[in-house]
């Protein structure tokens, strides 16, 4: 899913919803780096799931003269959630990347890790058009919300190795994405292939690369 993208344009639309007098490329750029910064408390388990959320929002809104509590912040969350999933929509180059593999590669199984709850990422896949099991393109779908342990741990790599494993032999598995830590890398350190889908064009420091 082309996540970067709907995030920018979801708190755009709810920041004029919410009437804040900002600039509209600051706003998003500070959105996006609150993020990354409470996303991986949570993934460091300094924060639940529900916790980064409520943090994300409560500095974005005090950043914009909005101070708001806890609980507020949660209702704050819901609101520019809903404008997020406005805004979800699939990378023009995902259909045709997965056709063109099936075609390079007679047999691929597709599946998907990812750091979330089960139920909100199914739900997100069959929205998008890529429902899960048969007669679905993904064959798993392996969530950290229902497995206890989030990406760049080796043992979520694990469990959905083991999971293909149980339907048919597998004779080699590669994880995609476009976290270089979180993907690639902790995919690499779990014996898979691990390839960063390098979207933003960034180059890494050579001792993370």
């Amino acid at each position: 899913m082309a996540h970067r993208e709907a995030v920018a344009s979801g708190i755009v639309l709810h920041l004029r919803d919410r009437g804040y007098a900002a600039d509209e490329a600051a706003a998003q750029s500070l959105w996006h780096e609150l993020e990354e910064r409470h996303y991986h408390a949570y993934l460091a388990g300094e924060l639940t799931f529900e916790e980064q959320r409520r943090a994300r929002a409560a500095e974005f809104a005090r950043a914009h003269g909005d101070p708001i509590d806890d609980e507020s912040a949660g209702a704050w969350f819901a609101t520019y959630f809903e404008r997020y999933r406005e805004s979800w929509a699939l990378h023009d180059d995902v259909m045709t990347s997965l056709d063109a593999l099936e075609s390079a590669l007679p047999g691929v199984r597709f599946g998907i890790i990812t750091n979330g709850e089960h139920d909100f990422q199914l739900a997100k896949l069959v929205r998008l058009g890529l429902e899960v099991g048969h007669p679905g393109r993904i064959e798993h779908l392996v969530a950290s919300g229902a497995e206890g342990v989030t990406k760049p741990d080796r043992r979520i790599f694990q469990v959905a190795v083991a999971r293909f494993a149980a339907g048919g032999a597998v004779s080699g598995a590669a994880y995609v994405g476009d976290r270089l830590r979180t993907d690639a890398i902790g995919a690499a350190e779990a014996g898979l292939v691990g390839v960063w889908l390098n979207r933003s064009g960034g180059r890494p420091a050579e001792p993370e690369a």
